[in-house]
């Protein structure tokens, strides 16, 4: 009787095993697990990055007034820049445009609606590179309001993020890394040079401009009302940038490791770089410098992050702290333009520096990976001065354009009373602090 029992048990034990493994997803042909795994993994400290990194750091460096104002910018920010990546931005960053897939994408990926769990993109599922492109399109915009902080108007802030993302953000990816003629001409951006640091930078400074200084700048001292905030942003932006150029690798291979070898070490010679400068010039060093130095570093190694190896990472991360620090004092000491939170000479120019050193570190004599056939320094220097011109050129013309558009619709700029009582109460109706 126990014989028949175990006999039977065991049958039908072993059915359901049969049954169970048959029935489990199959994986898609091509699929690696490790690049997979590390993929998803890239994608959530890239996304970590925004929120909560960077809203901290921007958070931190604004007045009290204006606290909650620049966490409710980069929140919403994330939300509608995820949802029009999902309408349209990826299938004209990524999709085939027939004939002129050279400057924009096609519409075949509209709503993602061919993105299916068994398609591939390369050794990944394509659903996890569209979730992992669809954080450098939040982060972007995001990086923008450093530029306006404490001065627009929210409803302004979101058609402008909409408007921007869509003509300036979606077309560069494009030209870049989306197969278009950027990407053709061999111009070396690894993880977002000119993608992202350029645009949000030029993004940044020709909104300043347009929307003009905050009431009392220059000449009214605004100091960060909570530095213990943005270094504790700092500190998110840091480790999330690894999976920000570790991650551009699509793999979990030696590309990988490299980028992220170097990107720290970019970043902690920037930060001694700018502590240096600021120690030199006005005889203290400042907490705020050593962070900004840090940042600075790491947008600067991020379009050669995969193309250059360390001793190349060390002299990027070092031109990163002095070039970037002489800019900002330059912008807002000599030509008084208010980036508020100094997103252009720290993206723009650090992008625009890093692009171009991409093309000498890339040399395998200098330790980088090597020169693509047929090119040598020469050419890969004037094709990298090439992305880097027609970006600004781009960026800073459409984004003009967009600010009008915006302010004959909406209005850009709070009046002087609202910027007065601060965008929390003014915009939102709230405090970030009630002492």
């Amino acid at each position: 009787m126990m014989k028949k029992f175990i006999r039977d048990f065991s049958g039908r034990a072993l059915a359901l095993l049969a049954f169970g493994v048959a029935s489990l997803p199959v994986a898609a042909e091509g699929l690696d697990t490790g690049d997979t795994s590390w993929l998803l993994t890239s994608t959530a400290l890239v996304l970590f990055m925004t929120i909560p990194g960077l809203s901290l750091f921007y958070m931190g460096l604004v007045r009290s007034k204006n606290a909650l104002s620049v966490l409710m910018q980069c929140f919403s920010i994330t939300c509608l820049a995820s949802l029009l990546w999902l309408f349209w931005g990826y299938s004209l960053a990524f999709g085939d445009g027939g004939g002129a897939n050279a400057v924009i994408g096609g519409l075949d990926n509209l709503f993602l609606l061919n993105v299916g769990r068994g398609e591939m993109s390369g050794t990944i599922p394509e659903s996890v590179f569209v979730m992992f492109q669809m954080t450098f399109a939040i982060i972007t915009p995001a990086l923008v309001v450093g530029g306006f902080a404490e001065r627009m108007r929210f409803s302004a802030m979101l058609l402008f993020t909409a408007l921007w993302l869509t003509l300036v953000y979606v077309p560069v990816c494009h030209w870049v890394w989306g197969g278009g003629w950027l990407g053709e001409m061999g111009l070396l951006d690894f993880a977002g040079g000119t993608v992202v640091h350029m645009t949000a930078g030029i993004g940044a400074v020709v909104t300043a401009m347009v929307l003009g200084n905050r009431n009392g700048f220059p000449t009214t001292a605004m100091p960060p009302h909570n530095l213990v905030l943005t270094v504790a942003g700092a500190g998110m932006l840091w480790v999330g940038w690894f999976g920000f150029n570790a991650g551009s690798a699509l793999a979990a291979n030696g590309d990988a490791g490299m980028a992220m070898l170097v990107t720290h070490i970019s970043a902690a010679t920037g930060s001694l770089a700018w502590m240096a400068m600021e120690w030199l010039r006005y005889g203290k060093p400042s907490v705020l410098g050593i962070v900004t130095g840090m940042v600075a570093g790491l947008g600067t190694i991020t379009p050669a992050s995969g193309f250059v190896g360390p001793m190349g990472a060390l002299v990027i991360g070092l031109f990163a702290g002095v070039i970037c620090f002489l800019a900002t004092n330059y912008l807002k000491r000599t030509l008084k333009i208010d980036d508020s939170l100094d997103v252009f000479p720290v993206h723009g120019v650090g992008g625009m520096l890093g692009i171009t050193m991409s093309g000498i570190f890339v040399s395998a004599s200098l330790g980088g990976a090597g020169f693509a056939e047929g090119m040598g320094m020469g050419s890969q220097v004037l094709v990298q001065l090439t992305g880097v011109v027609a970006v600004l050129a781009w960026t800073a013309g459409v984004t003009f354009v967009v600010l009008k558009v915006v302010d004959a619709i909406t209005g850009l700029r709070v009046t002087a009373e609202e910027e007065t009582e601060g965008l929390d109460i003014s915009q939102h109706e709230e405090r970030a602090y009630n002492l």
